[in-house]
């Protein structure tokens, strides 16, 4: 049994199941996805158009008959190319995002599950990141990303703390109502694990787990993807040699010392936690799988950018310069503290320590010392996004292929990341496409399709 087929067993309160999240009447598979009937534009495009338009208005004042029938008689993209070569549209747009007013809206709500991976969302509240940049911003705790999810879509939350895998699935309408959704910062990479009870110290064999219960903490996130990842090269069918089971972090370690659970791929501090309990063990750290995958972001609806371009730009703002101060390791004790009270994460500050600063106890008798244990980088790279679009092909939850480029462009908004980091200061890649090693084996964003096929172990 699945993740797919089980839904969530404990207390996040929603089916995961098809039906309860779709929205649909009663359509064939729980994978189902389709690209979207159009693209959405990203706020560079939509800024892009507003500029054309405004200089057309000034060529035609306002005698729209005579720019409908000049526009008419050469069309728009002869127009937008003659547009192009006689006025500098990217010098417009730079001198326009450099001279954005105020925001419009500065009292905002943004949702963050409790875990180490949403530190820059949370500390840009008690360290002034927000008000820097002229925010009123309200870091919201959600049990789990169900929810965060079905607020997100529902308009509560502004914006929210996300999985990487979530904006690109509610864009294609995969488990909820399709809303075109942009993430245009990362928040952190590495810093999941597999812990395993302490039950199970003669099983570091994962050919071992035949048979055996994790926990995720959702269908859609690098961790239900990289648990199949590793547990498929060790041999195993995760739809049917293990069982996966979707729980909420803050449940996972209760789960573990209940025995609901024999291990799980969580985000930490709940790694730590258990080991600090001493219920279990640290099997793996996932940057042993990928070093530098990513896992956590910050997303938005697509509406937010492009209704509220100055909120959108200063939120993006703090939400990159927070995330830059957590990369500094020198700031990382201070960090724990401020994200350690009981409205924030709601845990030791020791515990959330050993996570950040990469020492910590393995459970087994081990002190390690992994400075890059978790680590903070904002850029979205496009070709993290196709590779998630690839697990999701590969194990069902997209049905049919799609154009894994088209929507993680869509959806990473990298030019985004990259303005703002280099506005800031900051360096930022030149290039949004690269290739990536996942256990000695190399992702060539280039050919998905391809990629797909090599596996032994799939559903596509």
């Amino acid at each position: 049994m699945s993740v797919k087929s089980l839904g969530n067993p404990f207390s996040d309160k929603t089916d995961l199941r098809h039906g309860a999240e779709c929205g649909c009447d009663g359509c064939a598979s729980h994978a189902h996805a389709a690209a979207p009937t159009a693209a959405p534009m990203s706020s560079e495009q939509i800024l892009e158009r507003a500029i054309e338009s405004a200089v057309v208005r000034s060529v035609f004042g306002h005698n729209d008959i005579q720019r409908r029938s000049f526009m008419g008689m050469l069309g728009g993209g002869t127009f937008a190319s003659i547009l192009a070569s006689i006025f500098p549209l990217d010098a417009a747009k730079a001198a326009l995002l450099d001279q954005l007013g105020p925001p419009e809206k500065t009292d905002l709500n943004i949702g963050f599950v409790p875990i180490t991976c949403a530190t820059p969302i949370i500390m840009a509240e008690p360290m002034g990141f927000y008000a820097r940049y002229g925010l009123n911003a309200q870091v919201i705790k959600t049990a789990g990303w169900a929810i965060a999810r079905d607020k997100s879509l529902s308009g509560e939350y502004d914006a929210s703390h996300m999985l990487t895998p979530m904006p690109l699935a509610m864009s294609l309408g995969v488990g909820s109502t399709a809303m075109p959704f942009i993430m245009p910062a990362v928040e952190n990479i590495n810093g999941q694990a597999i812990v395993l009870h302490n039950d199970h110290l003669d099983k570091r064999d994962p050919a071992q787990w035949r048979g055996m219960t994790f926990g995720v903490p959702f269908e859609y996130s690098m961790h239900n993807f990289l648990l199949r990842y590793y547990v498929a090269e060790h041999g195993l069918d995760p739809d049917t040699d293990i069982q996966i089971r979707v729980v909420p972090p803050p449940e996972m370690v209760a789960n573990l010392r209940a025995g609901n659970l024999d291990g799980f791929l969580s985000p930490d501090p709940f790694n730590q936690r258990a080991v600090w309990e001493g219920i279990g063990y640290i099997h793996l750290l996932t940057k042993d799988i990928w070093e530098g995958h990513p896992c956590c972001a910050f997303a938005a609806p697509l509406s937010f950018a492009t209704e509220l371009p100055n909120t959108y730009g200063a939120l993006l703002k703090a939400i990159i310069d927070a995330t830059q101060y957590a990369s500094a390791a020198e700031n990382r004790a201070e960090i724990s503290a401020a994200i350690a009270p009981e409205n924030y994460l709601n845990q030791p500050v020791e515990v959330i320590q050993q996570v950040l600063t990469g020492t910590y106890a393995d459970g087994l008798g081990n002190v390690q010392r992994v400075p890059d244990r978790i680590d903070f980088d904002p850029f979205p790279w496009h070709s993290m996004g196709v590779w998630i679009l690839t697990q999701m092909r590969r194990w069902g939850y997209i049905e049919n292929d799609i154009d894994y480029r088209a929507v993680a462009e869509q959806v990473y908004l990298a030019s985004d990341a990259r303005r703002i980091m280099e506005e800031l200061g900051y360096e930022a890649p030149s290039e949004s496409y690269r290739t990536h090693t996942i256990m000695g084996k190399t992702f060539d964003p280039a050919d998905p399709t391809g990629y797909i096929d090599s596996f032994a172990i799939r559903r596509a």
